[in-house]
């Protein structure tokens, strides 16, 4: 992939409460770290064993050294040069890596902790890092009112000039007044007096080598909090054409607008679900950086192209995590930008947050708005179908598929078809009036046997007109999932129906383990649904 920095970000901002480092803008190379804090707590229900916490050191040695492919979170910026892995082999995910190597922290001692508090440093600890981040020459800084930029003018990670380290603090500028001051997000944490005063501290690194973009990572934590900590963020130091294949502005844009969301939501909740975390970080960049469009390359990993996966995914070897980001993007067009940061409002778990796992949050946003998170989820997989009529940029993407056509005739005027369905997932069927249906006064009856109400079923309708707006209907569904309606379906100005069929289900069995909501597993997963059409006389 492009762009695969904004994992190693996501990495540490998944899982580190705090980083054993010192900092000041001018950091000795060989200066001796300040106390660190103490270490987050597993996540609950997980105790890091031996075992476990050397093979994450292992792991992230092996991606942090450059020696491993990208993951999903570490491809999603990989550069051009990033290493390629074997066919069949598997990637390893520096998001996981970097998150379970924190989470193992206590776990560590002597040597082995040493080196994973290395990974951990800022570049500003110098040679404390072994892993090649660390500053070898004193470096120097640049603030404004909210970020102090800090680099070196000497060796391979100096920027190409001082008019680049400029550019760098004025794009971040322009990131904070849109994700902060105007969106209104929580501020990162302030971090004391490391790098040198209380501003949010980014370094430039020469990153391309490793195949990375940058990365930003949690530290401390806020005093009376859990999951809430200051961080700090890491970029490449000139994003040259030639390592990233765009223009070195277009890079450090789109970098900065996802890679400071991740440090945003440390103010929120660093140990949030992973898949909520980049999915909202890269529909971010829709908001920022709207004319670069570097992540349309996902859509094909999302539920735009695959409405079977569900949607709270954190694929450790593909990006739908990234690919989903449509799903915000459908919401905030429907109820506004701050419908997301109403779901960081519930996610959080800052001082009065209610601190719900990621798809409880979503459900509690919504609330009742469109008939509640069924209903609307099911209007957003229905649109997939057609996303050049229901997005602003929906032409350039591509498109949910059907699981079953069938076509509909008057000698043959009954179709029926049964599905099993995911939670957070949908299926699609499309009906098309074929010989004998064309004329005005055929009507299309869906009859639908779904789950059980307490499942989170829904159904919504697609009526394909030949000739302007499309009709857009819903199902209503009983308390055991029985529904039925009948929609135009004249050939004379129907092309076809859609009916899409939703498992909408935020219900977990929480602290399993799984890479999905509350690291759960569904209570609702594998439902089956039955749809019988039948052309009728109206």
């Amino acid at each position: 992939m492009r762009r695969s920095f904004a994992a190693v970000l996501v990495a540490l901002s998944t899982g580190l409460a705090v980083l054993p480092a010192t900092a000041t803008s001018s950091a000795d190379p060989g200066s001796s770290p300040a106390a660190a804090a103490a270490p987050a707590a597993a996540p609950a229900g997980e105790e890091p064993t031996v075992e476990a916490a050397r093979r994450a050191l292992h792991e992230a040695t092996a991606v942090l050294g450059g020696d491993a492919a990208p993951s999903a979170g570490l491809a999603r910026r990989a550069a051009p040069t990033a290493p390629a892995i074997a066919p069949g082999g598997k990637r390893p995910d520096a998001t996981l890596v970097l998150r379970d190597l924190a989470v193992a922290l206590p776990a560590l001692d002597g040597t082995e902790r040493r080196q994973a508090e290395a990974m951990l440093a800022r570049p500003t600890d110098g040679g404390r890092d072994q892993y090649g981040d660390g500053y070898s020459v004193r470096s120097k800084k640049k603030c404004s009112r909210h970020f102090c930029l800090h680099y070196v003018t000497s060796t391979a990670d100096r920027p190409t000039s001082e008019a680049w380290a400029a550019k760098n603090l004025t794009v971040l500028n322009k990131v904070w007044r849109k994700e902060v001051t105007k969106m209104g997000y929580r501020a990162p944490v302030k971090d004391g007096n490391r790098g040198g005063n209380g501003k949010f501290d980014v370094y430039l690194k020469e990153l391309g080598s490793k195949g990375l973009y940058g990365y930003c990572a949690p530290e401390y934590r806020k005093k009376g909090t859990k999951w809430v900590a200051s961080g700090y963020c890491v970029l490449d130091n000139d994003f040259a054409q030639a390592q990233y294949g765009a223009p070195p502005g277009k890079s450090l844009k789109v970098t900065a607008a996802h890679e400071f969301f991740h440090a945003v939501q440390f103010a929120y909740d660093y140990n949030e679900d992973r898949w909520l975390m980049e999915s909202t970080a890269t529909w971010m960049e829709e908001r920022v950086a709207d004319g670069a469009n570097d992540n349309r390359q996902y859509l094909a990993s999302g539920q735009v192209k695959v409405p079977a996966s569900s949607l709270d995914v954190f694929q450790p070897s593909g990006f739908a995590q990234y690919g989903n980001w449509p799903f915000w993007e459908y919401l905030s067009g429907r109820f506004g930008n701050g419908i997301v940061k109403q779901v960081w409002n519930k996610a959080g778990a800052f001082k009065g947050a209610p601190n719900m796992y990621s798809a409880k949050a979503l459900r509690k946003a919504i609330g009742n708005r469109g008939g509640g998170l069924p209903a609307v989820f099911a209007s957003y997989a229905a649109a997939n179908t057609a996303p050049a009529r229901y997005y602003p940029e929906g032409a350039a993407w591509p498109k949910a598929g059907f699981t079953r056509r069938v076509t509909l005739a008057k000698t043959s005027r009954k179709a029926s078809a049964t599905v099993r369905i995911n939670h957070l997932a949908s299926r699609n069927i499309g009906v098309r009036p074929g010989d004998g249906l064309g004329g005005k006064k055929w009507g299309l009856r869906i009859t639908v046997n779904a789950p059980n109400r307490s499942s989170a079923p829904a159904v919504h309708v697609l009526v394909r007109k030949k000739k302007g707006a499309w009709g857009r209907k819903t199902i209503p569904l009983s308390k055991k999932g029985y529904g039925r309606r009948t929609v135009d379906f004249g050939g004379s100005k129907i092309s076809g129906v859609t009916i899409t069929l939703a498992n909408a289900s935020t219900r977990y069995r929480c602290n399993q383990g799984t890479n999905l909501s509350c690291r759960g597993t569904s209570r609702d997963q594998d439902k089956k649904f039955s749809v019988q059409v039948k052309a009728v006389k109206r």
